[in-house]
């Protein structure tokens, strides 16, 4: 990339965002401080992801921010992922969990594209230190993301601040603490930001060839397609949605070939656009095959539209914030309690971001037509947040799509298309600001004496009245409450390993314990019950005794470690107390679990 776009990557004009600004000053000088801008924003980035995430880094090697559920479940895809690239990646998706199933790690949403982190460190205590370090990146790249995009659409640098953060910490967000997969939506901004740039393109200034970069177009491409391998839960609907951009500048290219005799852009950033497509369209067809392959092998993963119906959110869970906002959590504790499922309906983007939104509808450097349709989106992925709660189930709605496109079905939740209304709106936010810049530059002081020159002093304060108060919508109050301890025996036992009992949220627990040597267990939990799995919890209920240690020994189970303090109300309440004698297998005490060889 040359210096010139690399300056000017997600800016209108680098040096302050105001089209209105005289651009005189010598093109070196632009370009640094184009370079200290970004600088800048990649550093607050990070600060404020340190700030608003905190404690998360307090004790990143024993602590996780949500629960120790399903952080645990992406600490050890991760970790499984680096193991297995670095000892047999063409057996990634056959991972040792849910022994012997195969493509086990496609049971669930799984964050692929993280996984080359995982090849840094080993061992159960860098798995929890390397999830914690991505949680706080992937919301500094959430806030880049979000900057970038709007900058290049026209955005004031204090505009862009202002969306960069109003997304990337949005109080909705704050319910999915534990959801790596639904909260790393970073990629989304960024890959929109560098293909509008690498298309010259922004809502302020439209099309301009001159600006042309098919290097960022590829590269936007590229961001894209790795957004895809973070999971499919945010991944499908992205790939809809640049579907339809595709289908949209398709026609623009057709139209404009047709009525104007030439095309709107040249043969190599074609090229790049059919390049990077192809990598999408091959990261998407690759995640797709290996899900798609996990309904083939076991039809109960399929998930009916009944589970759509049932997490479907009411038009008042987008007024709501979840418990773990700071502002917000103990206010809205009331309206949250009517909420069937409050970790997936408490859906607020932010109060601040919607009333600057709303302003920005009506004052905006953007153009009318622009915030119209901005306006007609965020309408759009309204409707499809609310789901089957609409007048006719969400038919038409999001049970239309459900029921027409592929994989739709298999995207239970609804409420995380949110995630989309609030970018939208986040861009209209970002409007508004920067009108609010240019009316306050519009007043000169030095022009119009000590009066106007307090004002302006004033005005400038206030621009910053937004900004503090999304940050502060930002806060949260989320617990950090340590991962479970590494039993001891799980070190003595020879694998095949079944750890009881089996079952539950303490599952995810298990599987983050096996990072420490990747022993083969047939534990692990998703939304579905693979049939090897319920054949040995169903057997093992009665272990030790003849028939449920000659069956575990077929499937090649080899110990079986049993944690007491677990057991209460379980069906293996009882397993240690029945003997072991004449049965041709061991027990053995270590640090207040029980070892069971098998032989």
């Amino acid at each position: 990339m040359s210096e010139t776009a690399t300056a000017e990557v997600g800016g209108e004009q680098a040096d302050s965002g105001n089209a209105e600004e005289p651009t005189a000053a010598p093109g070196v000088l632009r370009r640094l401080w184009a370079r200290r801008e970004w600088i800048l924003v990649i550093l607050g980035g990070l600060a404020l992801a340190v700030a608003l995430t905190w404690p998360t880094m307090r004790d990143p090697r024993h602590t996780v921010p949500g629960d120790i559920g399903d952080p645990a479940l992406f600490a050890w895809q991760i970790a499984w992922g680096g193991h297995a690239l670095l000892t047999d990646p063409w057996h990634l998706w056959d991972s040792n969990t849910f022994y012997p199933d195969t493509y086990s790690l496609a049971f669930t949403d799984t964050v692929l594209g993280y996984m080359p982190f995982g090849m840094i460190g080993s061992g159960m205590d860098d798995a929890v230190l390397r999830y914690n370090i991505l949680y706080v990146l992937l919301h500094a790249l959430a806030f880049i993301g979000a900057y970038a995009l709007t900058r290049q659409l026209g955005a004031h640098p204090l505009g862009a601040a202002v969306a960069g953060i109003a997304w990337a910490f949005a109080p909705w967000r704050l319910a999915h603490a534990g959801h790596m997969n639904v909260i790393s939506t970073g990629g989304i901004a960024l890959s929109l930001a560098m293909i509008a740039r690498g298309h010259g393109w922004s809502l302020r200034r439209g099309h301009r060839p001159e600006r042309h970069s098919p290097w960022w177009a590829l590269a936007g491409w590229l961001v894209a397609a790795w957004q895809i391998t973070l999971g499919l839960a945010i991944g499908l609907p992205f790939a809809y949605v640049m579907i339809g951009l595709c289908l949209v500048v398709a026609g623009f290219y057709g139209w404009a070939r047709w009525r104007r005799g030439r095309a709107p852009f040249g043969r190599r950033l074609l090229v790049a656009d059919l390049a990077g497509g192809l990598v999408f369209g091959a990261a998407t067809l690759y995640m797709g095959i290996a899900y798609s392959r996990i309904v083939e092998l076991h039809p109960q993963a399929d998930r009916g539209l009944n589970w759509t119906e049932m997490y479907s959110p009411p038009w008042r869970g987008l007024f709501i914030a979840p418990e773990s906002s700071w502002l917000w959590g103990a206010r809205h504790a009331g309206a949250r309690a009517d909420l069937m499922w409050p970790p997936e309906m408490a859906l607020l983007a932010g109060v601040t971001l919607i009333a600057l939104a709303t302003v920005g509808l009506f004052v905006s450097v953007f153009r009318v037509r622009h915030r119209v349709l901005l306006a007609l989106g965020v309408v759009v992925a309204v409707v499809l947040t609310l789901g089957a709660t609409l007048p006719g189930n969400g038919d038409p709605g999001y049970l239309t799509l459900s029921k027409h496109l592929p994989g739709w079905a298999a995207l239970r939740t609804p409420g995380r298309m949110t995630l989309w209304s609030s970018l939208l709106l986040a861009v209209l936010a970002a409007g508004a600001v920067s009108a609010f810049v240019a009316q306050a530059k519009s007043i000169a002081p030095w022009r119009s004496g000590v009066l106007a020159r307090g004002k302006f002093v004033v005005l400038r304060l206030a621009l910053l009245i937004p900004l503090v108060l999304v940050t502060v919508e930002g806060v949260n109050r989320t617990a950090h409450p340590e991962v479970l301890r590494y039993p001891a025996a799980m070190a003595a036992a020879q694998e095949p390993i079944l750890v009881l009992p089996s079952g539950g949220s303490l599952e995810m627990s298990i599987m983050l314990w096996t990072t420490n040597g990747f022993p083969r267990i047939p534990n692990g939990v998703v939304t579905f019950v693979p049939a090897a799995q319920e054949r040995i919890r169903s057997i093992s209920q009665t272990f030790p005794d003849r028939t449920s240690i000659d069956v575990l020994r077929a499937y090649g189970i080899k110990s079986v470690v049993v944690l007491p303090e677990w057991l209460g109300g379980t069906p293996w309440a009882g397993v240690p107390d029945r003997p072991v004698d004449m049965l041709g297998i061991t027990r053995e005490q270590i640090d207040g679990a029980i070892l069971y060889r098998l032989g």
